[in-house]
């Protein structure tokens, strides 16, 4: 393991520069400047240029991306130009609550997604196959502003059993904190599930046609201890490695699902961030992103090796 880990560290490290120099590029690109906007509308070209070299912003790309990227070698992240205070505070005050959901929301694709797949694939009933085909369907092709909207009609406002949104930090009250949660990360756990329980249903319907299945079958052995102890064991390595693919996806999507439930998280951060020009709250936060799908990627690639024998390590 320790061979394969130094051999992926190279081209981990290469995936971060790139992203770390595209985003840099991609956020000058945006129509906008930073001392405009806290200069004001009214605001003078001198007292604007006077703001640009104040943040540094009138010395050329290169020396302000070499700047950035030797601050985050250091550990300094520097101050937010406008929403103000330093930026790994901002950061780190939004990043537990991503966090909580983001967990919150792969607890349910794996809870979910195992059911769609497992009822999907062995179901002898054509309504409860239908039922499942017709929710991971609509899964797929209802985007998460309009399933969260139609979440909230049903279960805060036709049925009120959880509230709309909002947050409660789960050491405070944590029978409070999970009814505040549920909303956000089932709507954020949706479309993913989908995926992974059409991906697991695959899988487990190939299992099954395989000869020693069939044997085992015919020779009297039960189909549970069969599904459980032998098909979907088999089905898990590539499903592994789709679900660490997923949690990209879960990390995009808080951004939006953060907006619709009024979660004080990285999302609400990165739109100030955006609205206001703050490069250094966006860049740090997008690279803290692409650094964390790099992490997992990782660590699923570790988990398939481990499930499946015939990948090595060395």
């Amino acid at each position: 393991m320790r061979t394969y880990l130094i051999r992926r560290l190279p081209s981990a490290l290469l995936v971060l520069l790139a992203a770390s120099f595209l985003i840099f590029t991609i956020l000058r690109l945006v129509p906008g400047d930073p001392a405009t906007t806290l200069a004001g509308p009214d605001a003078d070209a001198a007292t604007v240029a006077a703001i640009r070299g104040r943040l540094g912003l009138d010395a050329p790309l290169l020396t302000q991306y070499a700047h950035w990227i030797g601050s985050l070698l250091t550990g300094d992240l520097g101050p937010s130009y406008a929403i103000g205070g330093q930026t790994a505070d901002l950061i780190g005050d939004g990043l537990g609550a991503t966090t909580e959901l983001t967990v919150a929301a792969l607890v349910f694709v794996i809870v979910l997604g195992t059911a769609f797949g497992v009822l999907g694939a062995t179901s002898r009933s054509r309504w409860l196959t239908a039922a499942v085909r017709v929710i991971t369907t609509a899964a797929l092709a209802v985007p998460p502003f309009v399933s969260g909207v139609l979440l909230v009609l049903l279960f805060a406002v036709a049925l009120p059993v959880l509230p709309p949104g909002g947050r409660v930090a789960f050491l405070t009250a944590p029978d409070l904190a999970v009814q505040y949660l549920v909303l956000p990360a089932l709507c954020l756990a949706l479309p993913s599930a989908a995926v992974l329980g059409r991906y697991l249903k695959d899988g487990i319907e190939r299992g099954l046609a395989e000869d020693y299945i069939r044997t085992a079958t015919a020779a009297g052995i039960a189909p549970r201890r069969l599904l459980w102890r032998h098909t979907l064991p088999n089905a898990l390595p590539p499903v592994v490695t789709l679900l660490g693919m997923q949690v990209g996806n879960l990390l995009g999507g808080a951004v939006l699902v953060e907006a619709i439930f009024a979660w004080p998280g990285l999302g609400q951060l990165a739109e100030q961030g955006l609205q206001r020009r703050d490069y250094p709250v966006v860049q740090d936060l997008l690279l803290l992103l692409v650094a964390v799908f790099v992490l997992v990627q990782l660590l699923t690639d570790l988990v398939h090796a481990w499930l499946d024998p015939r990948i090595r390590w060395e």
